[in-house]
């Protein structure tokens, strides 16, 4: 049980560390935010992180069902969802610099209108975007493989993929209100080295989801061809 949970946390929270990059969006975030007061900031952050929770978890509890509702087979989500994967990874991967969303500016975000930028563009696109949100779909395709979700016997499997969405949750939280102390700890090379890292475990699992899409066709065709 132990072992389920754990697995299930470390490919969650693998896979979506380097999509939401929370490292290299402290900066971008800081610079949104210029204009506000440091409660402000502090409260902009802990919405932030509570959204990118929930839209997250939301999204791998109906994204894969949403998909399927619309007639794309299991195996056509897999290899769709593995190819943004794998994309993402490895664009991640090669990027020359330790973000690759536009900084833009500060948005003119104050205090009066920081309410109003919680959801766009603070949590959406800037913290959770279209990849992060199809990265998750993809890993929810990936274990199910077509099987319907029973709570009661995946729960090691869920409680661990809670678990990973809520550590991501708590680290952006950290990352968006202690920004500038991050950065000049961990300094350029140090981020760029981390990022690097989980770019390069995102690939791979997005090659192994990719993978999984081409086995299942694989066996729709097995089922089509006569036996002799």
């Amino acid at each position: 049980m132990f072992a389920t949970a754990f697995a299930s946390f470390v490919a969650v929270f693998a896979a979506l560390f380097p999509v939401i990059n929370p490292l290299g969006d402290g900066p971008i975030f800081l610079n949104m935010v210029q204009g506000c007061s440091l409660e402000v900031r502090n409260k902009l952050a802990r919405s932030v992180s509570i959204n990118a929770f929930f839209l997250l978890f939301v999204s791998m509890l109906i994204g894969p069902q949403i998909l399927l509702f619309f007639g794309i087979s299991l195996p056509a989500l897999k290899l769709a969802g593995g190819a943004v994967v794998i994309g993402m990874g490895w664009s991640l991967l090669n990027q020359k610099t330790s973000s690759s969303k536009d900084s833009g500016d500060s948005a003119g975000i104050t205090d009066a209108n920081a309410n109003n930028a919680v959801f766009f563009p603070l949590t959406m696109p800037l913290t959770t975007g279209p990849g992060s949100i199809a990265t998750a779909i993809a890993l929810v395709a990936a274990y199910q493989d077509g099987k319907p979700l029973n709570l009661l016997h995946e729960l090691p499997a869920v409680m661990g993929t809670i678990a990973a969405l809520l550590t991501l949750s708590v680290v952006i939280y950290v990352v968006y209100r202690e920004s500038s102390g991050i950065q000049k700890l961990l300094g350029p090379a140090g981020t760029n080295a981390l990022m690097r890292l989980f770019a390069f475990i995102l690939l791979a699992i997005g090659v192994q989801i990719f993978l999984g899409g081409i086995n299942g066709f694989a066996l729709e065709l097995s089922k089509l061809i006569p036996a002799h």
